[in-house]
């Protein structure tokens, strides 16, 4: 998929970008796995914001992905389409199963229409298949990775990522993620051969901040600039610093400061932090 130049006919589209959406071969999705998606302002039951920035944007339908895979093995599916998911930022695809079902799966680089995917131990590691990773061979590129077997895949689902298999090691296989980090996952963990789709998602130009508001994303303020009841950085005369070390809105430092939780039972699966 490439990316599409606007015509500089305003100061918003002069360096807007956007995908030009060739890989698309159907534009409305199936009706049955879709299902209504409430938009809820990043605001919890009470009324309360517990995420910033979000709110508006344009009407969109939830597409129900697949993403376990485990209840359709030795059974294969044709691609019948690769449609467009306003939910995420890689495209999906429509399978249709021998046995007449109906489902999403998120569309590798690679996978075209006519093609066939098979799920399960016994499969072929070709693009599209999902397989256990003990029966992936080492070295190959996956994504849609399980952490825990059955729970459906977690890891590497955004356009563009992917995970390499590096080894082997008992019950576990060990896996390199796209930050660098090195950790194990237990070898029965099924994921994706291949590569996230859409490759060309992270060259795309916003160009405007109504675009961004058209995504569902609110303006956002620096701490500098507020009062210190809202923010470590704010208060004070003039610009400056704020006296304070960079951190968010709740005080966690910004550089430097850790958010992982130290009694995370999946810490002793890191075999190498991600690169800093």
């Amino acid at each position: 998929m490439g990316i599409r130049k606007m015509r500089p006919m305003t100061p918003g589209t002069r360096h807007m970008t956007m995908l030009d959406y060739s890989e698309i071969t159907k534009k409305t999705p199936e009706k049955k796995l879709t299902k209504i998606l409430k938009a809820n302002g990043g605001r919890n039951h009470r009324g309360l914001i517990t995420t910033r920035h979000h709110g508006g944007g344009a009407k969109r339908r939830y597409r129900l992905i697949d993403f376990k895979r485990n209840d359709k093995d030795g059974i294969t599916a044709k691609v019948a389409a690769i449609e467009y998911d306003p939910n995420r930022s890689a495209n999906i695809a429509l399978l249709h199963y021998a046995d007449g079902e109906k489902r999403y799966i998120l569309a590798p680089f690679g996978l075209e229409v006519g093609k066939h995917v098979v799920n399960g131990p016994a499969a072929e590691p070709e693009i599209g298949n999902c397989i256990p990773l003990e029966n992936i061979p080492l070295g190959l590129t996956v994504h849609n990775v399980e952490l825990t077997p059955g729970q459906g895949g977690k890891l590497a689902r955004s356009a563009g990522m992917q995970i390499t298999l590096q080894a082997r090691d008992g019950d576990h296989a060990i896996i390199q993620m796209p930050s660098g980090e090195m950790r194990r996952v237990d070898k029965r963990c099924r994921a994706t051969i291949g590569t996230v789709g859409n490759l060309d998602y992270a060259m795309v130009s916003i160009g405007k901040a109504g675009r961004k508001r058209h995504m569902g994303w609110r303006p956002t303020v620096r701490g500098s600039t507020m009062n210190p009841v809202d923010h470590p950085l704010g208060g004070g005369e003039g610009r400056h610093a704020g006296g304070h070390r960079f951190a968010s809105p709740s005080g966690v430092y910004a550089r430097g400061g850790k958010t992982r939780d130290p009694k995370s039972r999946t810490n002793n699966m890191i075999i190498t932090r991600r690169k800093k």
